[in-house]
Order: structure tokens, then sequence, then C-alpha cells
């Protein structure tokens, strides 16, 4: 009887350990998530930030190009021949170019920075499970 009860007291230590290390595995993953949210979180605000940035540079210069027909036209005065029309074409087209790359450029580092984040997240919540 006396084996008997020192197995059950042994078996009951050997749970409660496993109880505690189930535990604190937990915690672990709780921490973690706590973690990969306030990343994320992060993240999403300076990416909200950075989006009022560029929404507030689109509206400048939607505001200069509606000043710039009498601008553009005061350049383009001085354009005497057509070559020279063509050049200032040219470097327009060179320019709209530019801010449509880094646009893409910009979206895509967005997109792959949310893929990443939310990844991260749902691993995290899947090692809580």
């Amino acid at each position: 009887m006396s084996q008997d009860l020192t197995q059950w007291i042994t078996e009951v230590r050997t749970l409660q350990r496993q109880l505690a290390d189930t535990q604190k595995e937990r915690d672990q993953a709780y921490n973690s998530a706590a973690n990969w949210r306030r990343l994320y979180e992060t993240e999403a605000r300076q990416r909200r930030e950075e989006t009022a940035e560029f929404q507030s540079q689109l509206e400048a210069l939607q505001q200069q190009l509606a000043a710039a027909p009498a601008i553009e036209a005061s350049d383009l005065s001085g354009v005497n021949s057509l070559q020279g029309l063509q050049q200032h074409l040219d470097g327009l087209v060179q320019r709209c170019q530019e801010l449509t790359d880094r646009l893409e450029a910009e979206r895509q580092a967005h997109a792959q920075t949310r893929q990443t984040l939310t990844a991260a997240l749902g691993d995290t919540f899947d090692a809580l499970k």
C-alpha cells in the first residue's frame, strides 16, 4: 500500500511539474503574441503616418499642379523649337515615371511588411493553441 501511495505521489508531482511547464510555455507564448501585436501596431501606426504624410504631399503637389499651367506656360515660352519642347516633355515623363516607381516600391514594401507581420502574428497565435 505504501508503494502505491509513493507511486501516486510521484505521479502527482510529475503532473504538477508538467502543468507548471505548460503554464510557463503558455505565458511565454502570450508574451510573444503581445510582443508581435505591439510590433504590428507600431508598424501599422508608422504606415498610417506615412500615408497621411504622402497624402499631404500629394495634395501639395496637386495644388502646385493646379498653379502649374501658368508656370508651365512661362517655362514653355522659352522653348522655341519642337526639339526643345520634346526635351521638356521627356523630362516631365521621366519625372512622372520616377514618382510612379517610388510609389510602387513603397506599396510593395508595405505589402511585404504587412504579410510578414501577419504571418508572424498568426504563427504566434498558432503556438498558443
